[in-house]
């Protein structure tokens, strides 16, 4: 036959473990003293044992009482936790954003924080790529709205910013005076890539692999050991790295569009809420690094 242990009863009995006693737990507890004692006494008598013994310095826990505590504390909190996902309040939807990993840090931090803020009850989710394949996502129903560095800008889309690609190093690095110079890039699906061999190859630059990876983080870790320089788009160079140029004996770069796609069908409420966030950080973005 299963027996049910009563949590409220556990909750007197931990309040008085932490407290020390019963005046305090009361307190702790919105009851009177008379009513602690009374669920802790009812405790007692479901389990047939005393949980408390009294000695000169007040209550003290008995083995069995000892025992209890690590349990109740386990059932209690198992409590807290089903009662919290029961009454959890409902999304009110979910949003799926495609961005490069290059973009994550100087825009997708303060995109979902500040939308997070508006919107609370709303899923987001992130989804990173490359922008030729996230928007063959977009295409598929795979994500909601998606970030794209092109040259231009599709019908659909909508140009946030042009940003100057530079290539960049370690602050006070060396890696650029290596001879074949060593670089890092995103991978083959990167569309900034050839741009930036084309313009080694015209200036007759001797280059070298070190890294090519669709995440950003490795790129980032070999410019900041100085082992490599990297092509990158000026607005998502984090701070500690140095812009290099023609005095460093690298070639000057294109500019490209910054630009935001929605689906061919058009935005929905929470697509086009998200939208609004993102030209605001960008906007702000783009301020700062004027």
């Amino acid at each position: 036959m299963p027996h049910n242990i009563d949590i409220s009863l556990l909750r007197a009995f931990l309040a008085v473990v932490d407290t020390g006693g019963m005046t305090s737990s009361a307190k702790v507890l919105n009851l009177t003293q008379a009513a602690v004692s009374q669920q802790v006494k009812r405790l007692e008598d479901s389990f047939g044992c005393a949980l408390f013994e009294r000695d000169r310095k007040g209550l003290k826990l008995t083995p069995t009482g000892q025992r209890l505590v690590v349990q109740a504390r386990r059932l209690v909190r198992n409590n807290d936790e089903v009662w919290s996902a029961m009454n959890e309040a409902e999304f009110e939807g979910e949003i799926r954003l495609g961005m490069p990993s290059d973009f994550v840090r100087c825009f997708g931090a303060p995109i979902l924080r500040q939308f997070d803020q508006a919107w609370p009850r709303v899923r987001v989710s992130l989804v990173c790529g490359s922008s030729q394949r996230l928007l063959e996502k977009l295409d598929g129903g795979e994500v909601d709205l998606t970030f794209a560095v092109e040259k231009k800008c599709g019908h659909n889309g909508e140009t946030l910013l042009s940003d100057p690609l530079v290539w960049v190093g370690a602050k006070g690095g060396q890696a650029f005076e290596r001879d074949p110079l060593p670089i890092s890039t995103d991978d083959e699906t990167c569309f900034l890539r050839p741009f930036a061999l084309k313009a080694l190859a015209d200036h007759g630059r001797v280059w070298r692999w070190v890294c090519e990876d669709s995440n950003f983080d490795p790129i980032l870790a070999t410019l900041d050991a100085d082992i490599a320089v990297a092509p990158l788009l000026a607005s998502t160079i984090p701070p500690g790295f140095e812009v290099l140029g023609e005095r460093h004996g690298l070639p000057s770069l294109p500019s490209f569009w910054i630009n935001l796609y929605q689906p061919h069908a058009g935005p929905t409420r929470l697509s086009a809420e998200l939208a609004v966030h993102i030209r605001d950080v960008v906007g702000t973005r783009s301020q700062l690094v004027a």
